[in-house]
């Protein structure tokens, strides 16, 4: 009796055992979890990257989901702020137990989590950023979807002083996205023997740059570039306008571009942006056609990058997970991923390794035109 009571707890501990699987996975399911700003002066940033990425969810939920589970985003508002970034990040791997992480947005929030998700060894695909601090060191659970800041700002600096610009300056964001992007700017000028003839800040989700301007203007440059949010750059642009300066102004993709021109209005026009997506508006890829048929089937008639970037995590993130297969673990996942060698999505090519965690390096040039209507 002893015997067989012994042998049914073993029995009970296997089932229990074989029960239990990693965080955010049932056989139904799947919680994908993301820290981003969706109320503040960045949020519409993380507001199209939500959406860009649940428009693919959608699709393939109603095609059966990754070996029969659908997917589930749940999203933690951060503000743009590290501290809501660290109770989101932690909100969402302790309570809410999401499987992985998708479809963070900007640097300052990303540094403060990356500590985090590191520790409790949870994968982190496609963060909203381009800064080299979120790429070196190498991290084994965060996987880059996008092009570095240093590959904008070097597009950037080639364009201008293949025009034969020289006095160039930088308005940058007081934190490590602004500085990343400084950085940037200041390695590809010097691979030219030049350096920025100013530089100056502003402060995180503030619009307060009058005597920023004041200092920029003052070394009387061709070109500003920009590396800041979308408000604070339109602010910056519009006090420049308005004071006569007739220098031409760069922005790198995180100021998010449709929220910058229509942030400008028709001061917009001429303003030229770096970009690490393929240009949304036009069906000249198939990933760009996709993108436009699942965002209006998902009830979204507007496109933009920050979207199409969110379609573009969220379609690395299911490939990922349908390499995984069924018995899906984030060790599994990860591996997956690295797997994914010249991996064509349709126009925009995904390249990862047990080495190298990102996947493009990507950029393109567009311009505000009339109405903030985009050319390239």
């Amino acid at each position: 009796m002893k015997i067989f009571k012994v042998l049914a707890s073993f029995a009970l501990i296997g089932v229990s055992t074989l029960a239990v699987g990693e965080n955010g996975v049932t056989d139904r399911e799947i919680t994908i979890g993301q820290f981003a700003a969706i109320s503040g002066p960045a949020a519409q940033l993380g507001q199209r990257m939500q959406l860009g990425m649940q428009a693919y969810f959608t699709a393939i939920n109603a095609q059966g989901g990754v070996h029969g589970r659908s997917i589930k985003l749940l999203t933690r508002d951060d503000g743009y702020e590290p501290e809501k970034a660290v109770v989101a990040v932690k909100a969402l791997i302790n309570d809410d137990k999401v499987f992985a992480l998708a479809g963070s947005v900007g640097t300052p929030t990303g540094l403060a989590a990356l500590p985090i998700l590191t520790e409790a060894q949870v994968p982190l695909i496609g963060m909203f950023t381009g800064a080299q601090a979120l790429r070196e060191p190498f991290n084994r659970q965060v996987f880059h979807v996008r092009a570095s800041y240093f590959d904008e700002t070097e597009r950037i600096v080639q364009h201008l002083t293949t025009l034969g610009a020289k006095k160039i300056a930088v308005f940058y964001q007081n934190d490590a996205y602004g500085k990343a992007g400084l950085e940037g700017v200041v390695r590809a000028l010097a691979k030219r023997q030049l350096k920025p003839v100013s530089a100056a800040t502003v402060e995180r989700n503030s619009v307060d740059v009058a005597q920023t301007l004041e200092a920029l203007l003052k070394s009387e440059p061709e070109a500003i570039v920009q590396i800041s949010a979308y408000k604070s750059c339109a602010a910056l642009i519009k006090q420049a306008r308005a004071k006569g300066y007739g220098g031409q102004f760069f922005n790198v993709s995180f100021v998010g571009s449709r929220a910058l021109a229509d942030e400008l209005g028709d001061t917009g026009q001429g303003v030229v942006i770096s970009q690490v997506v393929p240009f949304p508006y036009a069906q000249g890829s198939p990933i760009v056609r996709e993108y436009q048929q699942r965002m209006t089937e998902s009830g979204q008639k507007d496109f933009d990058f920050s979207s199409l970037e969110g379609y573009l995590t969220a379609r690395v993130l299911v490939e990922g997970l349908r390499r995984a297969g069924k018995g899906l673990t984030r060790e599994g996942l990860i591996n997956s991923l690295e797997s994914m060698h010249d991996v064509n999505l349709g126009g925009f090519t995904i390249n990862y390794s047990t080495r190298d965690h990102q996947a493009s390096n990507f950029t393109d040039l567009t311009i505000i035109g009339r109405g903030g209507k985009f050319m390239h």
